[in-house]
């Protein structure tokens, strides 16, 4: 526990039960999870300095200059997570935001006995709560960073709670200590499912992960060990594996990089608005069939304008044109507007599904996304190049 008293952060804490309760975000099948979330209090689990992004930068948040301030970014509500970690001027570790943690926790269908690995401890605070429910000597949780390491031991401790910490790259290793798993939750994001989750979790298990910073899927190990599937159970950003290959940055800066100031290699008349396309159905659609595309949209002079790009040298965007109708202007190796409005096409021929009508198959060759059932229309799913 921090040094610190409680104070008032008691009633921060009421508040956020009160919140959980009227958004309907205390899961029904786990009703452990109140109680755990208020034995284990998340800002027992926060450092004492937090960052808050200004407009500008990401500025400290010194909890012995203005406890409240601290306090509030804690507890920011149902469905905002608390940066505690900057890594070359980026956000590289965070509480994640309590109504994601009560879900994934509440998909991953915990119950005592069960051995559980933790994959990304952060600051301790899932496995905390997954110690509280499975029991003593029963999780086991993977960190990276020596100096988070550090910090969850000490957290867990002071919580009096017996799970044990491990140094180490848990994307490249099997489960510490040897042997299978009856549950494995991640709490950074993945592109492609590491063979080695799979093999860690004995059949009938599940493994609960963040894919690719938008959602999170929920996967059940097949009877006989060779291979895993299981649909969306919930749409969220995520950080991303550390030492994956790097995913394309969101914002003007990205794409400005991506454009180079290229003058487009086509521009076309749109017969249709393809206004919408950050709406969530038709962005999960883009995000299984054009992985790679960057999605924006900021507003323009005429109106909003919708900028894509790849990461790299193609780009595109949708703008209106002189007469009111959209235009279509893009250019690079590539031509990934083209890819995205192809993926809207084809989402809206699917009948607009809706993001948690998307599971994923994940075998040891290959995996891949599919909407409707597994014997549905299917994606490709490979671990991005180098960016």
């Amino acid at each position: 526990m921090s040094v610190h008293t409680d104070g008032g952060l008691a009633g921060h804490r009421v508040r956020l039960d009160t919140e959980m309760e009227r958004c309907e975000q205390w899961p029904a099948d786990s009703p452990w999870l109140r109680e755990a979330f208020a034995a284990l209090p998340r800002d027992r689990f926060a450092p004492d300095r937090l960052w808050r992004w200004d407009g500008w930068a990401y500025v400290p948040l010194e909890r012995a200059v203005d406890p409240d301030v601290w306090a509030g970014a804690v507890y920011g509500g149902v469905s905002s997570a608390a940066i505690t970690q900057l890594t070359g001027g980026i956000p590289s570790s965070s509480l994640s935001a309590p109504g994601v943690v009560a879900d994934m926790l509440d998909s991953l269908r915990l119950e005592p006995g069960h051995r559980v690995w933790d994959v990304g401890t952060g600051q301790g605070w899932t496995a905390a709560l997954s110690a509280w429910r499975a029991g003593p000597g029963r999780v086991v949780s993977s960190e990276v960073d020596e100096g988070l390491a550090a910090f969850a031991r000490s957290r867990l401790a002071a919580a009096g709670l017996d799970a044990e910490v491990v140094l180490g790259d848990a994307t490249r290793t099997g489960v510490p200590g040897g042997g299978q798993v009856d549950r494995l939750h991640a709490t950074y994001a993945v592109e492609a499912v590491p063979w080695t989750w799979v093999e860690a979790v004995r059949p009938g298990g599940r493994i609960v992960y963040p894919w690719g910073r938008l959602g999170y899927v929920a996967l059940t190990v097949a009877e006989d060990g060779r291979s895993a599937r299981g649909w969306v159970h919930g749409l969220a950003r995520f950080m991303g594996d550390r030492h994956a290959p790097a995913q394309a940055s969101s914002g003007p800066a990205a794409y400005a990089a991506a454009r180079a100031d290229a003058d487009p290699e086509v521009r076309r008349v749109l017969d249709r608005d393809p206004a919408g396309l950050e709406d969530w159905g038709p962005r999960w659609a883009v995000r299984v069939a054009v992985p790679d595309a960057v999605l924006f949209t900021r507003q323009g002079p005429e109106g909003p304008v919708v900028l894509v790009h790849d990461g790299d040298r193609s780009w595109a965007e949708v703008r209106p044109g002189d007469d009111g109708r959209p235009v279509l202007l893009q250019g690079g190796p590539r031509h990934i507007g083209d890819e995205v409005l192809t993926a809207r096409a084809q989402w809206e021929s699917l009948g607009r599904p809706d993001p948690y009508d998307y599971g994923i198959t994940v075998t040891p060759d290959s995996q891949w996304a599919w909407q409707g059932s597994p014997d549905g229309p299917r994606w490709p799913i490979t671990q991005p190049a180098l960016a």
